[in-house]
């Protein structure tokens, strides 16, 4: 059985950085710099239906403050 069978039961986290940009990182591993935990832990499938409910925009932080400046 190749690795890509086997199931997935890995318990994420969701993470999010500085610029509001969101991602998935194994529950047992050391966020890397500049992330930290968005408030959700889950099976991946799960962790990643969060954060489509939730990252509604895909802009970085920066670029949407710096558009509503421009306005």
């Amino acid at each position: 059985m190749s690795s890509e069978d086997r199931e997935d039961d890995t318990i994420y986290k969701v993470v999010v950085n500085h610029e509001e940009q969101y991602s998935i990182w194994p529950s047992e591993r050391e966020l890397p710099l500049g992330w930290k935990e968005a408030g959700k832990q889950g099976p991946k499938a799960e962790c990643l239906d969060y954060i489509k409910e939730v990252w509604t925009d895909m802009r970085p932080l920066s670029l949407r403050k710096k558009m509503e400046r421009d306005e």
